[in-house]
C-alpha cells in the first residue's frame, strides 16, 4: 500500500527526529586547564631544571599530562610532550598558533623568510623556493655530495686524529654551498661561519626566554655575541650569493640564488628584493649546516659503538653502491638498511632540542583549553625517547626500522609536519647516506679513548667531543690503540712497574740509590707505547719551537735532549697524538726551563722570583699584555696557555688556570724560604704541599681531559675521593722525582725542597732510612690510589679513562726517571 505524501513525510521524521520523550545530549564537558608541573621555585619557575638538564627535565613532564604548564620566571609555558598533540598542534592548528618566541629572535635579525615566515607569505615562498628541491634536481645534487665528501676525506691522512663535529660542520657548509648555491667559501669565510654559530644559537635561546623583549637590545655580553654572529653571518651569505668583492659572478643559472632573483613576489608583482635573497640564504646556511653536521657526528659514533651495525652497512654499500660510483636515487633507495641506521640515529638524538608556538587564538589540544596569547613549547628529541612509543627508547636499534616498522606518523617528526615541514627533508637523509657512505669507504675511524660524543643542549643536541683516529678501509688497527682495547679498569702498565716497590728489592727501572742504574741508552722500564719515529720526530719539533722562542741556545740541545722529555709524555701519555702530543711536550720543555732558572738567582732572591713569575700567573688573569723585550719565557708561556685553552669548555679553564696558578706561585714560596733561612726547619707537610703543586702533576692531570677531547664527568670532579686520588697522585710523582734527584740536589749550593732531605732532617735519621720512608710512602699511596679508582669508577664509570689516566701518569714518571739523564749529578754525563 502506498502511504499519501504527507503520511510518508510524518513516517520519515519518525525515523529522524527523536521523539520528544528523549531527554537532550548532555553539554560537551569543558575544556581541562593543562596541569601544572610541580617543583616550581619562588621567582624562578622551573628554570634551573630546565636549564640543569634540559632533556631530562622536558621528558619527566610526560607522566603530568599531553599538555603541562611550567613556570619561566615570570612567563608561564605550556609544554606539550604528546605526539598526537602536537601532530595537531603543527597541522590543524597551524593557522591559529604561528611560529613562538625562539624563531622570533632570529626573524628580527634575518628578516621574514621562509624559516620565519607565516600565512599567505610563507605560501608564496615555498612555491618560489620548492623547484630548487625537486626531484629532477636530485642527480646533480647527489654527484656534487659525493664530490664534496671524496674531495674532503682524500685530505686526511691516516693516523690523523680528527675533530669530528668540527669537521662535520665544514662538510655540510661546504656541500651547502655547493649544490645550493654553486660556490666556494673562502678558508677564512668559513672558519668565521663556524665561529660565529655557537653564539647566535646561545643568543637566539637567551633572548627567546628574556621576560621582555627590551632586553635584547640592551648592550648585554650576550647580546653583542648575537649581534656580531649575525653580523657575520651575513658577510658569509654574501659572499655565497654574490661572490668576493671584485671578482666576476660565477654562471649561476640554476642555483637558489637565480632562482629567487627570477621570481616575482605575488603579493606586489614586483621582483624580490636583495634582502629576500638574503634572507633565504642564511635559512638554508642554517638549517643545512647545523643540524646535518651534528646528526653526521652522531652517525658515526653510533657506528663507532656498534660494529655489527657499521659492518651491515658497508655490506649493503657493497652490494648496492659499488666503490667508485656516483650516488643515484635509485641507487639510494635499495639501501634500506642505511637507511634503517640513520632514522634510528635521527630518533635518537633529534637535533631540535625544542621549538615553540604561540596560540594567537584560544585553541582546544586535545582535552586541553589553551588561552590566546599561551606561549607554548614542544621537544623533538624528548618526544622520540617517549617509551610509550618507542620500546627501549634509550637504545640505538635501526631493526626498529626495518619493514616500515615505528615510521608511522605522528611519532616520529624529525622535519616537523603541516605546512612547515622542512622543505630540504629529502636533501637532508641523501646528504647524510652519501657522506656516511663515502666517509666508511675510505676511512675506518678508530675512537680515541674517553673521546666520546655528549650531548650539549641549547636550541639544538650538539654533539660535543667526539674524536677519532683514521685508519685506511682495510687496515689493521693503529698499534696506538691497542692499550684502548685493554678491559675497562686494567691498567694499560703492569701496576707493579709504576712504582718503586719494597726497601729491600730494585724495582724495574733502576734507582741510583741502589746502585742498578741501567746503562745509557738501555730500554725503558716500560715498552714505548708507539712507535719511537713519532716521538723523536715530536722531539725534533720540541727542539725547534724551543730554540725559536729563545728558551734554548743551539748549543745547550744536546745536554738538553738528553733528558728525553718526549719519552716522560709518550709513557705518561700513550694516547697522545700530532698536536697534542706537540703541546704536552713544548709544556714540559718551557716547565724544565723554567725550573731550571730557579737553581741561580732566582731560586734565593724572592724579588726576582716574583719578577719572573708574576707576569706569568697574569696571563692566565687574562692580562695579554705583550712580552717585554727579552721576556722570552712570557712570550713563549702566552703562547702555550692560549694552545691549552683552545676547544676546552669554561670548566676545564677555570680549573687549568687556578692549579697552573698554584704550581707557579711555588717559585716564589720557596725563594722566601730559602732568603730567610727556614728550609732547614720546614716540616714535613709543609714540605709536601710545596713539593705537591710545585711539581706541575696538577696541570698535567687536567691535559689528560685536553687529550681526551672531554671533560670527566662534573659529579665525578665533584666527588671528595677524587681530590684525594689526584693529591695521592701528585704526592707519588713527587716522591718519586725526589728519589732519582736526590743525589743531584744534595750537591747544588742552594738549599733542596727534596722529601728525603726533610726525613733526614725532621726525625734525625739515616739517609737509607729516609729513602726506605720515602719508597714505603710511595708504595701505600699506590695502594690507596688504587681502591679509590675502584671505587670510583664503580660511581662513575663514564670517568673510568680518567681514573686510569692519573695512573698511567705516574707509571710515566717512573719509567722515564729511571733512564733520563735529566738528575745525573755533573760529570756523570760523560762516563
Amino acid at each position: 500500500m502506498t502511504l499519501p505524501t504527507n503520511a510518508l513525510l510524518a513516517e520519515t521524521r519518525k525515523r529522524i527526529v527523536p521523539p520528544r520523550t528523549t531527554p537532550p545530549p548532555a553539554p560537551a564537558p569543558r575544556a581541562a586547564v593543562p596541569p601544572l608541573a610541580p617543583g616550581a621555585l619562588p621567582g624562578l619557575g622551573h628554570a634551573a631544571a630546565l636549564l640543569r638538564d634540559p632533556l631530562g627535565f622536558l621528558g619527566s613532564l610526560a607522566r603530568h599530562g599531553g599538555v603541562v604548564r611550567i613556570r619561566l620566571g615570570p612567563r608561564t609555558v605550556c609544554v606539550v610532550t604528546d605526539a598526537r598533540l602536537v601532530h595537531t598542534l603543527l597541522v590543524a592548528l597551524a593557522h591559529d598558533c604561528p611560529r613562538g618566541a625562539v624563531q622570533d629572535t632570529l626573524k628580527t635579525a634575518f628578516g621574514d623568510g621562509l624559516l620565519m615566515s607565516e600565512g599567505q607569505a610563507h605560501r608564496d615562498r615555498r612555491r618560489i623556493i620548492q623547484p630548487a628541491f625537486g626531484p629532477d634536481r636530485m642527480a646533480g645534487y647527489l654527484a656534487v655530495m659525493h664530490q664534496v665528501t671524496e674531495e674532503r676525506a682524500g685530505r686526511w691522512r691516516p693516523g690523523q686524529v680528527l675533530d669530528v663535529a668540527k669537521e662535520m660542520n665544514h662538510l655540510a657548509l661546504e656541500i651547502v654551498t655547493r649544490s645550493l648555491f654553486d660556490a666556494r667559501l673562502s678558508e677564512d669565510a668559513t672558519l668565521a661561519f663556524h665561529r660565529a654559530l655557537p653564539d647566535l644559537v646561545k643568543g637566539q635561546i637567551v633572548q627567546s626566554l628574556y621576560p621582555h623583549p627590551a632586553l635584547a637590545r640592551l648592550p648585554l655580553p650576550v647580546n653583542r655575541r648575537f649581534d656580531a654572529a649575525v653580523r657575520v653571518l651575513n658577510r658569509v651569505v654574501d659572499q655565497a650569493v654574490n661572490g668576493r668583492p671584485g671578482t666576476a659572478l660565477p654562471d649561476q643559472r640554476g642555483t637558489l640564488p637565480a632562482l629567487l632573483r627570477a621570481a616575482t613576489d605575488p603579493a606586489t608583482g614586483r621582483p624580490l628584493t636583495e634582502a629576500d635573497v638574503r634572507s633565504e640564504a642564511i635559512t638554508m646556511f642554517g638549517a643545512g649546516t647545523e643540524t646535518v653536521s651534528t646528526t653526521l657526528t652522531w652517525l658515526l659514533d653510533e657506528l663507532l659503538r656498534h660494529p655489527e651495525v657499521e659492518a651491515r652497512v658497508l655490506a649493503e654499500l657493497d652490494e648496492h653502491l659499488p666503490a667508485g660510483t656516483t650516488p643515484t636515487p635509485e641507487a639510494l633507495a635499495r639501501l634500506t638498511y642505511t637507511r634503517s641506521v640513520t632514522q634510528e640515529v635521527v630518533r635518537l638524538h633529534a637535533p631540535n632540542a625544542f621549538l615553540m608556538r604561540t596560540a594567537r587564538v584560544p585553541v582546544d589540544l586535545g582535552p586541553y583549553r589553551i588561552p590566546a596569547g599561551t606561549e607554548l613549547l614542544y621537544s623533538l628529541t624528548a618526544l622520540h625517547r617517549d617509551p610509550l612509543r618507542y620500546d627501549d627508547p634509550s637504545s640505538f636499534r635501526p631493526e626498529r626500522w626495518q619493514d616500515g616498522g615505528g615510521l608511522g606518523r605522528p611519532s616520529f617528526l624529525p622535519f616537523g609536519a603541516g605546512k612547515h615541514k622542512c622543505i630540504g627533508e629529502a636533501f637532508a637523509w641523501a646528504e647524510l647516506t652519501v657522506a656516511a657512505a663515502a666517509i666508511l669507504r675510505r676511512w675506518r675511524p678508530v675512537a680515541v679513548p674517553g673521546a666520546r660524543a655528549r650531548e650539549v643542549v641549547w636550541t639544538t643536541v650538539q654533539a660535543h667531543g667526539l674524536r677519532v683516529r683514521l685508519a685506511p678501509r682495510g687496515s689493521a688497527a693503529p698499534s696506538a690503540t691497542a692499550s684502548a682495547s685493554a678491559p675497562a679498569g686494567r691498567a694499560v702498565v703492569p701496576a707493579g712497574a709504576a712504582v718503586p716497590v719494597g726497601p729491600d728489592r730494585p724495582h724495574s727501572g733502576g734507582c741510583p740509590l741502589t746502585g742498578t742504574r741501567p746503562r745509557p741508552g738501555a730500554p725503558a722500564a716500560v715498552p714505548l707505547p708507539r712507535p719511537p719515529a713519532e716521538l723523536r720526530a715530536a722531539a725534533d719539533r720540541h727542539a725547534d719551537w724551543a730554540v725559536r722562542h729563545g728558551l734554548l741556545a743551539p748549543t745547550e740541545l744536546p745536554d738538553y735532549r738528553a733528558y728525553a722529555l718526549h719519552e716522560l709524555i709518550g709513557h705518561a701519555f700513550p694516547r697522545a697524538r700530532g698536536t697534542e702530543l706537540d703541546l704536552l711536550v713544548d709544556m714540559l720543555g718551557w716547565f724544565t726551563v723554567l725550573d731550571d732558572r730557579f737553581d741561580g738567582p732566582p731560586g734565593r732572591r724572592p724579588a726576582e722570583a716574583h719578577a719572573l713569575v708574576d707576569p706569568l700567573i697574569s696571563a692566565l688573569d687574562g692580562d695579554a699584555r705583550p712580552a717585554a723585550p727579552g721576556d722570552l719565557l712570557l712570550t713563549a708561556w702566552q703562547e702555550l696557555w692560549e694552545r691549552q685553552r683552545r676547544s676546552t669548555s669554561p670548566a676545564w679553564r677555570a680549573r687549568a688556570a687556578r692549579e697552573w696558578r698554584a704550581c707557579l706561585a711555588t717559585f716564589p714560596a720557596e725563594a722566601e724560604h730559602r732568603a730567610r733561612g727556614t728550609v732547614p726547619a720546614l716540616g714535613l707537610a709543609d714540605t709536601m704541599r710545596l713539593r705537591r703543586h710545585g711539581s706541575c702533576v696538577y696541570p698535567f692531570m687536567n691535559i689528560l681531559e685536553r687529550v681526551h677531547g672531554a671533560d670527566a664527568p662534573a659529579a665525578l670532579h665533584a666527588e671528595p675521593a677524587l681530590h684525594r686520588l689526584r693529591a695521592n697522585t701528585a704526592d707519588a710523582a713527587t716522591l718519586i722525582n725526589d728519589l732519582y734527584s736526590l743525589e743531584r740536589e744534595e750537591r747544588q749550593s742552594a738549599a733542596a725542597f727534596n722529601t728525603v732531605l726533610t726525613l733526614q732532617r725532621v726525625r734525625g735519621c739515616t739517609r737509607s732510612r729516609a729513602v726506605r720512608a720515602v719508597r714505603t710512602r710511595v708504595s701505600a699511596l699506590h695502594r690507596e690510589n688504587e681502591r679509590l679508582r675502584r671505587d670510583l669508577a664503580r660511581r662513575h664509570p663514564a670517568g673510568r679513562w680518567y681514573l686510569d689516566g692519573t695512573r698511567e701518569l705516574v707509571a710515566g714518571v717512573q719509567a722515564w726517571t729511571s733512564t733520563s739523564d735529566r738528575y745525573l749529578v755533573p760529570g756523570d754525563r760523560a762516563r
